[in-house]
């Protein structure tokens, strides 16, 4: 017998019901079910009612201990009190006004102040936003075209950062990306060679966290001897810290590892969830990004701004990267655990801020996605394809509880496979 009884979803039905006549796939991208990733589709929830700290309710009134948190925004817990008090604030006196608010000004030095390699800031809405510009800035900074990405990318969705083979993307929007593989130096030589030289710079995230695979941490001295390739180059080096951002250190990714980027991409964590982006960057990159014709309606909303100077600071205060390593190894610990005591081997990969999850037992993943799914329906939400996310609201209880949901979803996959005893 479950100690957990399934959750029913009855009013996220209607409401897909009703949003697949009048939105495309009736939640788009990876949110909904159209990609894939919900399997069984029945074990999950389509829409959200309210979220506080590091739970959500979904629509029927169902809990969750949500650690993908949103994919990432919700660093310091939904709905900090801090953040919000800020936003409101800053809410009563304006937002979208034709001359930007002066607290524009106090983010960007916030971030400056933040940021080891950071001189300067440049504010957009999502990280898709940032990498566009860190490109762009790369190619008219060099004024060379190709880009070098590390295998497995992701930087948006943008035309340029999709790959050939997908829906209305054409083959000159890709033709100047060079993919080379992660951890290779001789093989960044090589793709510099077939080049001629011709290359603008290298954006790449932190460490190797794609999806539906382990993630592969990197190590300073990977770090620095790529610096020092793209130094010898004269390629543009851009770290896609959206995110990681904060998450691993509060001055930056690329700090972590003992660099300092030429360009610098943020979002997930800026603001807690109020919608911001921003690339920052060295002095020697500041003139050429100043002359590059890119902006948007909303790119200098004041609300954000003061959202992203409460998140910072709290953030400081908290000491996020200490917290995030102590709290993720704890939920994760427990969660090998866990699937040891029923005979699964439950591999933990990644920065434990940011984990990423596998059942080593079943090499096709339809076991790992049956276990994330019961833990699902059960009140833990995590994702069968992706890294996931601590915040600062998790406590202890909510880390135990999160534990024995998983337990007992391990317990549940445990029954229908007595071929795994074998």
């Amino acid at each position: 017998m479950s100690k957990f009884p399934e959750y029913k979803h009855d009013k996220s039905r209607e409401y897909f019901n009703r949003a697949i006549q009048v939105i495309p796939s009736g939640i788009y991208g990876h949110l909904g079910p159209a990609e894939g990733l919900w399997v069984p589709v029945s074990k999950w929830p389509f829409f959200s009612e309210k979220a506080q700290g590091t739970y959500f309710w979904d629509v029927d009134g169902n809990k969750y201990i949500d650690f993908m948190c949103a994919y990432g925004p919700n660093v310091l817990g939904y709905n900090d009190p801090d953040v919000d008090a800020a936003a409101l604030k800053q809410l009563k006196k304006g937002n979208c006004t034709t001359s930007p608010s002066k607290v524009m000004v106090e983010c960007a030095e916030n971030l400056v102040d933040t940021v080891a390699s950071a001189d300067w800031a440049f504010f957009a809405k999502n990280g898709s936003d940032t990498t566009t510009l860190a490109v762009m800035t790369a190619r008219a900074h060099t004024h060379k075209k190709k880009m070098f990405f590390l295998k497995g990318y992701y930087h948006g969705d943008f035309q340029w950062a999709q790959k050939v083979d997908y829906p209305g993307i054409l083959p000159e929007d890709v033709a100047n990306n060079v993919v080379v593989p992660w951890f290779n130096l001789q093989a960044l030589e090589d793709a510099y060679n077939a080049c001629d030289g011709d290359v603008a710079g290298l954006i790449a995230q932190p460490y190797d966290h794609g999806n539906f695979k382990d993630n592969e941490v990197a190590s300073k001295e990977y770090w620095q001897a790529v610096r020092k390739f793209c130094d010898e180059k004269g390629m543009v080096l851009i770290f896609d810290d959206v995110r990681t951002g904060f998450r691993l250190d509060l001055q930056g990714s690329d700090h972590y590892y003992g660099i300092k980027a030429d360009l610098i991409c943020f979002c997930k964590a800026l603001a807690n969830g109020y919608n911001m982006s921003a690339l920052c960057g060295g002095a020697h990159m500041k003139s050429t990004v100043s002359g590059i014709t890119y902006t948007g309606s909303y790119w200098m909303s004041a609300v954000p701004f003061a959202a992203c100077i409460a998140c910072i600071n709290k953030m400081k205060k908290l000491d996020i990267p200490t917290l995030f390593r102590e709290k993720g190894t704890k939920l994760t610990e427990g969660f090998k655990a866990a699937a040891a005591e029923h005979g699964f081997d439950l591999v933990v990969s990644g920065e434990p801020a940011l984990f990423y999850l596998r059942i080593a037992n079943d090499d096709s993943l339809m076991l790992h996605q049956e276990w994330i799914a019961e833990c699902v329906s059960r009140g833990l939400f995590l994702a069968s394809h992706h890294n996931h996310f601590i915040n600062a609201a998790v406590t202890d209880e909510d880390i135990k509880k999160a534990v024995e949901i998983a337990e007992d979803a391990f317990s549940v996959v445990e029954k229908r496979h007595p071929e795994l005893k074998g």
